[in-house]
Parts: structure tokens; C-alpha cells; sequence
């Protein structure tokens, strides 16, 4: 979002505009995309035991769902805007989108649990060409002094998205239409994906893109196959124990990572600029936002499982009791816009904090209450992890940013996002891994991974005065 942010408003010679109607109309194209997206990235937190319990995949298909996804969507990002401005915004969309749609298909249809994550990967893969050209887009067809308006719905839009998400998997699961039980959750997108390709094929402008533009293929496969190495490490080793394979495939990830730096320092191009990888506040934040999204990315999953596994609750039932994470997550979000430019840092640290609190409690209800937890108790623990959580999505990147020179905005934007979904990915696997390796029932395996989400949250607190004091001035006018 930041990488097309600043794009948009740095274009030297935007194209004529087009009149108010279709500006809305475009707007509302590129909401409906991010919208798809964020509701196809959280409906498998709610829905994953039910497919699981379905195709027999067992507790590696639980861990894959959500990984899957995040994992292409993360690796793929950077190179999707940049195959935007090549080949042109409006042709990445499109493509991106029909390809989002039929992937959706696939996963509807999906037999098996490998052909599900194949569909899971290539619907991350094909969202990651259409997120990027969202803001582009937006910047090439709104006024300069208008386009204030557009950005403000974005927050609302996706917290409510991120609400949804979850509440709808689970309702049409319940529902079980036509019998299709958990399959109508991504068979639904041949409706909302086929109405917003339409549309945007109609609405979109025409860009021809500069062919010029390099893109650093052979660094988004050496990002791609690290990140695969470990999640699939990680995974087998939950899930079948840890023998040699698994123990193989980290090193093997480690040591891809490690041809992963050596080409970022000598691509011609690199995914993240070295210049940025020697600014103290830039990387500590890079760092920061990796532990930090993982271990609560994790921490979602496993909620969920507690409250479906241990408690019994349903998938509407589950989503429903998810419902005071969600709404902390937006009250804080909407709160926190205009506290970042006068708190900075601080208000990382309070997001930290209270993340760190409200799982204290619901960690201390679980050891206590079990199994015989009520749905009302739970309500307090939750909502204060969401308003914690909302204090730190906007806030922490948004200050890691806060002394990067203006011309480097961009490629820390787009590298801030990247990593954020790949921490998603990490995160969900990882803890998932420590919940189903903790053993001792329900109760103790939710208890143990809370308490390494917790120890993970209190880690990164002392860390937070390593960011730079404040974000940049120019976000917050």
C-alpha cells in the first residue's frame, strides 16, 4: 500500500481525469479486489478444521491452508508491482484477477488436500499481481487533491473486510448450501470475482507500462523457494515428526536465504535496496514486524482451533466468538491514525503491550476454565489482543519508515508488505506447530502456545527503542 501510495503521488505527468462517476466507480473496482483478497486470506482461520476433517488431511493441511496463501501472496508482491510497471497496470489487473477467480474455482473443486494447496498457492499467486496495482491505478485517475477521499475508505473497508471474513466462512459452512458445505466459501468468488473483472474491464484506464522496467525474477525465486523450504520443513516436522527430511528442508531453506542476500547485494535491481538494509530503524522494524505478525498470525490459528476443538463451537459459532478480536482490531486502527504522528514509537510500545495483556488473561482463563470456558469470558481477553493488535499494524510500519529518505518510500513500502504477509505465513505454521507438538489435550497445547506468543510479544518490547522516534510528517496531512 505505502510502495503504490507513493507512487501515486510522485507520477510527474498524470493523464487526464476522468469525470467524478467513474473515479467513484473505479474506486469501488479496486476495494472489491483488496476486499476479495483479504477475505480469501482469513476465511481458512475459521474454516480449517472442517476441510481438514473433510478431505482427511490431517494437521499439515491445517497449518497449509493459511501458509499456502500468505506464503505466495508474500514472495510475489514486490515483483507483482513491478510487472505492473512494465507491462502495465490495467493488463496486471485483469490478468491478476481472472486468475484470483479461476484459482478460487480450482479450490471449490479441490479433491485432495495437495490439489487444494496447489489452488491455495495460485490464488496467493494471482492476488499478488492485482494488490500492487490497486493504488497505481487510484493515483492515475484522481485528482491530486481529491484523492484524500478515495484513500480514507480503505481503513474502514478492509477492517470490516477482516470482520467478515471469518464470520462469513463460517456461516456458509454452517449453512451447508446445496450441500457444498466449506466449498461455497471459495465457489462464491466465481460471483464477486467475475462481477469485479467485468467491471474492471470496462472501467479501468489503458497503460502501456515502461518496458524498460527491470524485474528481479531470479530474486523472487530464491525469496520463494526459501520461504517454501521452511514452511514445508516446519510442517512435516509437526506433523510426521522430526526426522531427517524436515531437518533437511530448514537447512536447505537457510541456506537459500542465505543466496537470497547475496543476490539483493548484487542484483542490478534487488526486491529491497541494500540502502535501506543499513538503516539501523528500517531493519529493526523489518525484524520487528516479522516476529511480531507471525507470533499473533499464529496466534489467530490457534484461538480458533481451541475454540472449535476444545470448546466444540461450530464454524458460525467460532467466527461469532472471533468477533471482539475483529472489532478491537478496527476500534484501534480508526483511534491510533491520528494519535501515530504525536506518540511515534510509543504508541508501538502500548500496541505491544496491550497485545501482550490480553493474552496474559486469556492464557490464564484457559489454564483455569479449560475445556469449561464460557463464550462470554472470553470476550474481554479477546477484544483487548484486537485493541492491541490495531494499535500496532498501522503504527510499527509506519514509524520503521520514519527516517528513510523520501525517494526510498516506495521500495520500503512494498518490502514492508511483503513481509508482512510472509511473517503470516511463518507465524501460522510455526505456532501452529508448537500447538499440535505440545500434546496433553486441548486445554495444554492452547495454554503452551499462548505462552510462546506471549514470551515472543515481551521480546519485542525492549526492541521498540531501536525504531526511529516518529513516521514521516507528510502521512498524517
Amino acid at each position: 500500500m505505502t510502495q503504490t501510495l507513493h507512487d501515486a503521488h510522485e507520477s510527474s505527468h498524470p493523464p487526464a481525469h476522468p469525470p467524478a462517476r467513474t473515479r467513484w466507480a473505479i474506486l469501488g473496482v479496486v476495494l472489491a479486489a483488496d476486499v476479495l483478497d483479504l477475505l480469501d486470506g482469513t476465511i481458512t482461520n475459521i474454516a480449517a478444521p472442517t476441510i481438514a476433517h473433510d478431505l482427511g488431511g490431517g494437521t499439515a493441511l491445517i497449518q497449509w491452508l493459511g501458509a499456502s496463501y500468505a506464503l505466495a501472496l508474500g514472495v510475489l508482491l514486490v515483483l507483482g508491482g513491478r510487472l505492473g510497471d512494465k507491462y502495465g497496470r490495467r493488463r496486471l489487473f485483469l490478468t491478476g484477477l481472472a486468475g484470483f477467480t479461476a484459482a478460487s474455482v480450482a479450490c471449490g473443486l479441490a479433491p485432495t488436500p495437495e490439489t487444494l494447496v496447489a489452488a491455495r498457492l495460485a490464488q496467493g499467486a494471482f492476488g499478488a499481481l492485482v494488490i500492487p496495482q490497486g493504488f497505481g491505478i487510484l493515483g492515475a485517475t484522481w485528482p491530486r487533491n481529491e484523492i484524500g477521499k478515495a484513500y480514507s475508505l480503505f481503513g474502514p473497508v478492509m477492517g470490516l473486510s477482516a470482520v467478515g471474513g471469518p464470520i462469513l466462512a463460517g456461516l456458509l459452512i454452517d449453512a451447508d448450501l446445496a450441500g457444498l458445505g466449506w466449498r461455497s466459501m471459495f465457489l462464491i468468488n466465481i460471483a464477486l470475482g467475475g462481477a469485479a473483472l467485468l467491471a474492471a474491464a470496462r472501467l479501468l484506464p489503458r497503460d502501456t507500462g515502461d518496458r524498460t522496467t527491470t524485474v528481479d525474477a531470479p530474486g523472487s525465486a530464491l525469496l520463494g523457494a526459501t520461504m517454501l523450504a521452511l514452511l514445508t520443513g516446519l510442517i512435516q516436522g509437526s506433523a510426521h515428526g522430526w526426522t531427517a527430511l524436515p531437518v533437511l528442508l530448514l537447512v536447505a531453506g537457510l541456506a537459500l536465504f542465505a543466496a537470497f542476500c547475496h543476490r539483493q547485494r548484487t542484483a542490478p535491481s534487488p526486491l529491497i535496496r541494500p540502502s535501506l538494509l543499513h538503516n539501523r530503524g528500517f531493519t529493526s522494524g523489518l525484524l520487528l514486524g516479522i516476529v511480531f505478525f507471525a507470533a499473533v498470525a499464529g496466534l489467530l490459528y490457534v484461538v480458533s482451533l481451541f475454540l472449535q476443538q476444545g470448546l466444540g463451537r461450530s464454524p458460525s459459532g467460532a467466527a461469532l466468538a472471533l468477533m471482539p478480536l475483529s472489532a478491537g482490531i478496527v476500534i484501534a486502527s480508526i483511534a491510533c491514525y491520528r494519535l501515530i504522528a504525536r506518540l511515534g514509537r510509543r504508541l508501538v510500545l502500548i500496541g505491544f503491550l496491550v497485545t501482550l495483556a490480553g493474552t496474559a488473561h486469556l492464557l490464564a482463563l484457559v489454564a483455569v476454565s479449560g475445556t469449561d470456558t464460557g463464550s462470554w469470558a472470553l470476550v474481554p481477553p479477546l477484544l483487548v489482543i484486537g485493541l492491541g493488535m490495531g494499535a500496532c499494524f498501522g503504527s510499527l510500519y509506519d514509524v520503521t519508515i520514519g527516517d528513510i529518505a523520501p525517494e526510498e518510500a516506495g521500495s520500503a513500502g512494498g518490502s514492508l508488505g511483503a513481509v508482512q504477509q510472509l511473517a503470516n505465513a511463518v507465524g501460522a505454521a510455526a505456532v501452529t506447530t508448537v500447538y499440535f507438538r505440545a500434546g496433553g489435550g486441548e486445554t495444554h497445547a492452547t495454554a503452551v502456545s499462548l505462552t510462546v506468543v506471549a514470551a515472543i510479544t515481551l521480546l519485542c518490547c525492549p526492541l521498540v527503542r531501536l525504531l526511529p522516534l516518529k513516521a514521516p510528517d507528510e502521512q498524517h496531512h
